[in-house]
């Protein structure tokens, strides 16, 4: 008989999370702790909606039902405050309260400041977690944290588990429904290939929790995949390890077993080192073959000195040539960037999104440097003191809570605005071909910008309408005012010049042409600032009624059309179902509404 009988397992969601279907937990972590102990006990449950606010009503309506007599709740930092939330309702409701995870593991002492948690698991947790509930907390147990006598006990730390094909398959049974789909047949679901890292990059905190890399073996993570293929249904299957092709042979042998067994009906998206992409160039066939269509290279800086500083080593000369093999091997290649380094400029900033562009990619992922407890960079920044607010709901990667020598926390939002846009360039503009498609263009982008500019909850609309305003006349300042490429053969001859207008205020607009000239299209910046309203032949958007269109929609909903629409992607000509989920969404049509109004409105305008 162990000494907790009746758990309960739940992981606190992110306070805020960024608009990607792919960044929305698959509670994976805690699936793990329940496969550990699943033969140990006598009940597992986990509640409804824990991947939004709904949460907290659904796990008091839980503990109302179901006898638990143990609630264990994992947190990274950008969740502890909704993880703190969530163990006081446990408490509240007679619980022993357990909290693990990234953010517990880097301050234990910390977390036992809340009188609602009573044990907190430090590193890997399923062998800790095991003892835990089988013994009861004691000094017996390796790798907690617990309050005695008026003080803390922080017991001998427990090495990372050495052999992990060891490891149970996480517990996804356990999972209740989610937009529809049963726990163990989520559409986006995530596998870990290995754990530990063989880098020790400055910002990054996973050193602290899983050390050293340690690889699972191909035939044990072929078992996992073969649970989660569904010949009919195509999935997004997130490889989630901090790199996956540390170990190329290894990484080849799993293709190879998921090719002989037709395990290839997924989309597939990881992240790994420049260099190790280019090490396993002779497999990226292999790789393709088997599903992969996105890789995320950590880049982060195009300066070597910043980059040093981070401890990344990487060199730009194998980024370049592992974004020129994803493209050769049709697979996409995504960037992720950090700016705010404290040694970093204004100058040094606008320097990457033109820098991402060089390389040839057609996706970046700008992130503002974020200080997670337990990091190097979490030390420099509190030395340098930099660090500007420990408000966790905050540490997300996009809502800025340093600064930097040179930049305060206003203006990091605001670079980080500047860094999307001119990244984007409005390029895909200059392929339409009349003054309705440029307009629809236009309002696709902004409208993403809007959304992922949302995250940070510091921002009011009118703040978001003159972070995105500035950045476009920033823009135009550095482009000199117009932007060149060369006519593609999808676009056809323009009989005349099309133009758009974006209107931050009465007095300050810009003025976007799109024309053609010695074989290129080109799209004209102009500025205006000034009272008097000049007309112009297309259409004004108003920047400010977009942007209230654009955060009248909640994220929860926003996150469930995202969701659904990466399924109609990955299932094209099978996406009936889901588009009637996404149309029967009262919140969704109203936006419906407001969005076609807003459009309409503008391009008829624009014709009268």
């Amino acid at each position: 008989m162990a000494y907790f009988n009746h758990l309960c397992l739940v992981e606190a969601p992110q306070t805020i999370i960024a608009p990607f279907p792919r960044f929305i937990t698959d509670c994976i972590g805690v699936c793990y702790l329940a496969a550990a102990v699943e033969h140990d006990v006598e009940s597992i449950v986990m509640p409804d909606n824990f991947y939004n606010d709904g949460i907290f009503d659904s796990l008091r309506s839980l503990l109302k039902k179901k006898t638990v007599d143990l609630v264990a709740i994992s947190s990274m930092t950008g969740a502890f405050n909704q993880a703190a939330r969530l163990a006081k309702i446990a408490k509240d409701a007679g619980a022993f309260v357990v909290m693990g995870g990234f953010h517990p593991t880097a301050l234990p002492e910390e977390v036992l400041k809340l009188s609602s948690v009573d044990v907190v698991v430090i590193g890997e947790g399923e062998e800790t977690f095991r003892e835990l509930v089988l013994n009861g907390p004691s000094r017996d147990v390796k790798g907690i944290a617990y309050r005695e006598g008026g003080g803390i006990v922080c017991t001998e730390p427990r090495p990372t588990i050495a052999d992990i094909d060891s490891i149970r398959f996480p517990m996804r049974i356990l999972r209740p429904d989610r937009y529809g789909e049963k726990g163990d047949a989520y559409s986006i679901d995530t596998i870990y290939t290995s754990r530990g890292c063989p880098w020790s990059c400055s910002f990054c905190a996973n050193d602290q929790m899983h050390k050293g890399w340690r690889g699972r073996s191909a035939e044990n993570v072929v078992e996992e995949i073969a649970l989660l293929h569904d010949p009919k249904n195509k999935k997004l299957l997130k490889i989630w390890d901090a790199n996956f092709l540390t170990n190329i042979k290894r990484a080849e042998k799993i293709c190879d077993l998921m090719i002989e067994r037709k395990l290839t009906n997924f989309r597939i998206m990881t992240e790994t080192r420049a260099k190790d992409l280019v090490r396993a160039e002779r497999i990226l066939g292999k790789l393709q073959r088997i599903g992969l269509s996105k890789v995320g290279l950590g880049i982060e800086s195009p300066s070597e000195a910043t980059l040093a500083l981070m401890n990344k080593k990487n060199s730009l000369d194998d980024v370049a040539r592992a974004i020129a093999l994803c493209r050769q091997h049709s697979i996409g290649a995504e960037g992720y960037f950090i700016i705010g380094h404290y040694t970093e400029t204004i100058e040094d900033t606008i320097a990457y999104p033109k820098f991402a562009r060089s390389l040839g990619l057609r996706q970046a992922l700008f992130m503002v440097m974020t200080p997670y407890p337990g990091t190097g960079i979490f030390k420099e920044y509190k030395n340098e003191g930099k660090i500007r607010s420990f408000d966790w709901d905050f540490y997300n990667n996009y809502c800025p809570v340093i600064e930097t020598r040179t930049m305060d926390s206003e203006t990091l939002a605001a670079m980080l605005a500047y860094c999307n846009v001119a990244f984007n360039s409005y390029r895909s503009v200059m392929k339409r071909n009349s003054t309705k498609e440029v307009l629809l263009n236009f309002m696709i982008d902004l409208f993403q910008l809007c959304f992922l500019m949302r995250v940070n909850k510091n921002l009011a609309n009118p703040q978001i309408t003159d972070m995105i305003f500035n950045a476009l006349q920033l823009l135009l300042e550095n482009e000199h005012g117009e932007i060149v490429q060369p006519i593609l053969p999808s676009c056809q001859r323009l009989p005349q010049p099309l133009t758009l207008r974006i209107r931050c205020s009465p007095e300050k607009s810009i003025t976007f042409t799109l024309q053609e000239r010695d074989g290129n299209r080109v799209l004209t910046m102009t500025a205006q600032e000034s009272a008097a309203i000049i007309p112009i032949a297309g259409p004004e958007i108003r920047l400010d009624n977009l942007v209230d269109c654009a955060c009248s929609l909640s994220m929860d909903t926003l996150m469930s059309a995202l969701y659904r629409n990466e399924w109609m992607r990955n299932n094209p000509g099978r996406m009936t179902g889901q588009l009637l989920s996404i149309l029967a969404d009262r919140e969704i049509l109203r936006f419906g509404r407001k969005l076609a109004m807003l459009f309409i409105g503008t391009y008829r305008k624009s014709t009268s």
